[in-house]
């Protein structure tokens, strides 16, 4: 086998970043939401959980990310 060849990151770094970018997407949609007084009909909307799913996928993607970064599959 060649020893310059490229090796391949593993499937869990790709749905960190996957994880990362939507998180983000959804948390910051729960922050203009917050700041724009945007009124929500829902029976827990005071509870804004889009805030706190996207912190937590954010969280995960990020763990995801750091522990398979240097990890390469042959």
């Amino acid at each position: 086998m060649n020893e310059k060849a490229k090796k391949m990151k593993p499937i869990w770094y790709f749905v960190g970043i996957v994880l990362l970018v939507m998180g983000a997407v959804i948390f910051l949609e729960g922050v203009y939401e917050i700041i724009r007084n945007v009124e929500s009909k829902t029976v827990l909307a005071h509870l804004h959980s889009n805030i706190w799913w996207g912190g937590i996928m954010v969280v995960v993607g990020a763990i995801f990310i750091l522990k398979n970064r240097n990890v390469s599959v042959e």
